[in-house]
């Protein structure tokens, strides 16, 4: 049975929403600080930093943390592909309009996310454990890493981490597709039943 025209249309444009993800911004860390009232944050696109990048580098020299820069994250380099790759099953799942291709297009996008969360988990600890032991600023027992998602206190900054348009794009797309694919199961076995 294949899907109906109206969840293969949602699926393209869910599909072609990914897109976005290559211009726009993903994920993004704030932080807040009596001395930055105006806060400063750090933007992750799927090939670069940006934002505030020179002035958390000079913070970050006091307590010894690496310089951030684009050549540290080699995903970068690939990231892309994966957004391509992804991109063009959905839309081959909109042509064949199959559950069977529906759902290991499924498996493909959560198979991304949770790479893509356990890599900035562990380049975010990598990167706030490492520290310079030669470093002007020493906090016993103390890391830097900012949440995966969510706040934390670091010293006197308010670190927030979450998704910027893009990484929302990707969880809307993600949880449409999910939608669609559960009302096609029940559609499916409503017309069995009533064979």
């Amino acid at each position: 049975m294949r899907l109906h025209p109206l969840s293969r249309v949602l699926l393209a444009l869910a599909a072609l929403a990914l897109g976005l993800n290559l211009v726009m911004p993903i994920w993004r860390i704030d932080l807040m600080a009596p001395q930055y009232p105006e806060g400063l944050f750090l933007q992750i696109y799927h090939d670069r930093f940006a934002g505030d990048i020179d002035k958390i580098n000079g913070l970050n020299h006091y307590i010894g943390m690496a310089h951030i820069k684009n050549e540290m994250f080699p995903e970068f380099g690939i990231m892309r592909y994966a957004f391509y790759l992804l991109i063009a099953w959905g839309l081959v799942t909109a042509v064949a309009g199959r559950r069977g291709v529906l759902l290991s297009w499924l498996f493909a996008i959560a198979s991304f996310i949770i790479w893509a969360v356990w890599d900035m988990y562990a380049w975010g600890y990598k990167y706030a454990h490492d520290l310079d032991p030669r470093a002007a600023i020493k906090v016993e027992g103390m890391a830097y890493q900012p949440p995966l998602i969510g706040h934390k206190q670091l010293l006197n900054f308010d670190a927030w981490s979450t998704p910027d348009i893009g990484g929302w794009v990707l969880f809307m797309s993600s949880a449409l597709a999910a939608i669609i694919f559960a009302v096609e199961w029940r559609r499916a076995h409503r017309a069995a039943r009533s064979f």
